[in-house]
């Protein structure tokens, strides 16, 4: 009799001991306790992205007619008026309408304000059809009328000319006006002497 108690004293203890060590085991796999593991990628993704997001950005030159011309690091989807903000804003002679102002930076890019053009002709004399100006045109200010005003410059090319001084945020060098479609080697070497930026 005392050795079968004692036989039932040991498979209680031998029970106690193995839920106890199965707990344990159940423990180490689950250390937060209860729920379902989140796995690691999700756990990840959404803060990272937000990172991500948080942290383009774009860097732009802002040259021209403003208060503190230099390289400014913009969010990115900023707007070429928050460039020119940014440097300290447009300065009084300013021609802002030279300027797409609703234009979304681009990285890289260098955002050109032009100051306004100044008036060649006297009051009431104006150039003739075909006739250069008499002081050299500003490619970066120069309006439609003024630029058809060049030796061979029609409509057409004046229009080319304005659409790559918006594309590029102005010109660089009067040798760039050589890229503008529809401007050749001849036409570019017969307008040297009439341009300027």
């Amino acid at each position: 009799m005392p050795d079968r108690r004692a036989l039932l004293i040991y498979l209680a203890l031998a029970a106690v001991v193995l839920g106890l060590g199965a707990r344990q085991m159940l423990a180490a796999r689950d250390p937060g306790g209860g729920g379902e593991p989140v796995p690691a990628a999700r756990a990840q993704t959404v803060p990272k992205v937000a990172e991500a997001a948080s942290s383009a950005r774009v860097i732009v030159h802002v040259a021209g007619r403003v208060r503190r011309p230099g390289v400014y690091r913009l969010r990115e989807g900023a707007r070429v008026d928050d460039a020119v903000q940014r440097a300290g804003g447009a300065l009084g002679d300013a021609d802002l309408t030279a300027v797409n102002l609703a234009a979304e930076v681009e990285d890289g890019r260098q955002v050109v304000v032009p100051a306004k053009a100044a008036v060649v002709a006297a009051p009431g004399a104006a150039a003739a059809p075909g006739e250069a100006p008499a002081q050299p045109l500003n490619l970066n200010t120069a309006t439609s009328e003024q630029l058809q005003e060049l030796d061979g410059v029609g409509p057409g090319i004046a229009a080319k000319i304005l659409a790559y001084r918006q594309e590029h945020g102005g010109f660089g060098s009067v040798k760039e006006l050589g890229d503008v479609p529809g401007i050749g080697e001849k036409r570019l070497a017969a307008l040297e002497a009439s341009v300027t930026v």
